[in-house]
């Protein structure tokens, strides 16, 4: 049995739901056991983590970084990292913005970093761009053109109930799904 937990903040309920679609993802994958663990509430989870052959990181993209409440997660898990703890497990991430851009690219590049210094192994969007041509549309999977981990986008002015739209929940499940058979081949191969 494969072990997935997808660690995440939210604050308005939009990264909840891209992390609904990852874990939707992950469970996905025969012979997974999946769990969504609030960051908030990671110190209850920390024998789940430990046990975990995967672990999926996802916050939103304030202010060009990942959230306050996740880098709280982070710097809570040192005693893992002086351990090695999380060494060679999988790893993966997702953001998200109220802007197309929202450098959101920093806060994946800040999780897989993060993820690097655990001595993990991460995991990107194998998805070619979508909507990247006059033939794409928004409604293309991977339409924010990342590799480094699933991008949303959801309105200001619009709440969880309408976003993030399909697409970029479409690409979260995604995500999801590969990061479980990776680690599904690794737990195989105990590699």
């Amino acid at each position: 049995m494969t072990k997935v937990a997808v660690v995440f903040h939210s604050r308005f309920g939009h990264t909840a739901k891209q992390a609904l679609a990852v874990y939707e993802g992950v469970a996905s994958v025969a012979e997974t056991e999946a769990r969504l663990i609030v960051a908030a509430d990671a110190d209850k989870q920390w024998d789940f983590l430990a046990a975990a052959d995967a672990i999926i990181f996802g916050c939103p993209t304030y202010m060009g970084s990942a959230s306050a409440e996740f880098k709280k997660f982070m710097e809570a898990s040192s005693k893992v990292w002086r351990d090695m703890g999380w060494r060679n497990k999988v790893a993966a991430g997702f953001t998200n913005s109220g802007s197309q851009h929202g450098d959101k690219l920093s806060t994946l590049m800040q999780l897989a970093l993060y993820a690097m210094q655990h001595g993990m192994v991460w995991v990107g969007v194998d998805l070619m761009p979508g909507n990247n041509s006059t033939q794409g549309s928004v409604s293309d999977l991977n339409r924010h053109g990342a590799w480094l981990g699933a991008m949303a986008q959801s309105n200001v002015d619009q709440g969880a109930d309408v976003q993030p739209g399909q697409a970029d929940l479409d690409t979260a499940r995604h995500l999801g799904k590969r990061v479980a058979e990776i680690a599904s081949q690794f737990v195989r191969g105990r590699v």
